[in-house]
């Protein structure tokens, strides 16, 4: 499957040097998530002043429960891109759903907002787990957390996922144009990341991630 890319892998052989591999991976979350409060912290201002503007209604930061690491749900943080009453619509535009599978994914929801449809195409709604990250319910790279409504219609290869922290990016979060993507390849992604993760991998898909939010290719 050569339609995703990616950096050469090297697949930790034993349990010692997985160990080794999570303790860096932790170490480096926290210290690049604090800079990276630091340094984006008037963006980060800029970006919840614009969302309140656009929909006065309700507040910058949307709170959703999802599941993390063996289970164990967290409240994860983004910038609100919705309309406040986004849940209570979902319902009436599943028929709509574009993703195969059991996630819901819309190109043109009329539930985003305006400044919300930006934030999605550079990513920058997702800025905010950055706090995640610092609490230990997320990593900077690893399968995007799941809801939990979606977690209850996992089989066994999907339920793999569970076996490591949900991240802030993915293989799928870095691809051209993602919700093209099948849920299959989607899933497969994740599987390949999880098999082959890596120091080296980790730091591609971050710089890869980065040149997506420029490029805004997230749509």
């Amino acid at each position: 499957m050569e339609w995703y890319g990616g950096a050469e892998a090297t697949v930790l052989k034993d349990k010692k040097e997985l160990r080794r591999y999570l303790r860096v991976k932790r170490f480096q979350d926290v210290v690049l998530s604090v800079l990276a409060l630091l340094m984006l912290s008037p963006l980060l201002l800029v970006i919840a002043a614009a969302i309140v503007i656009d929909d006065p209604k309700g507040g910058p930061i949307f709170c959703q429960e999802r599941v993390g690491k063996g289970g164990r749900r967290f409240r994860m943080y983004k910038f609100r891109s919705m309309c406040i009453d986004a849940e209570e619509r979902l319902k009436e535009l599943a028929r709509y759903n574009e993703m195969d599978g059991i996630a819901f994914k819309m190109k043109k929801d009329p539930r985003i907002t305006k400044v919300g449809a930006f934030l999605r195409k550079t990513s920058l709604d997702e800025l905010p787990q950055l706090v995640n990250i610092l609490k230990g319910d997320m990593t900077i790279v690893g399968p995007r957390p799941a809801l939990p409504r979606e977690v209850a219609q996992y089989g066994w290869y999907e339920r793999q996922r569970l076996k490591v922290t949900p991240g802030l990016t993915c293989y799928w979060q870095v691809q051209p144009n993602r919700y093209d993507l099948s849920m299959n390849q989607w899933m497969d992604l994740d599987m390949k990341y999880i098999r082959e993760r890596n120091w080296w991998l980790d730091w591609w898909l971050i710089f890869r991630t980065v040149k997506t939010m420029l490029h805004g290719d997230g749509v």
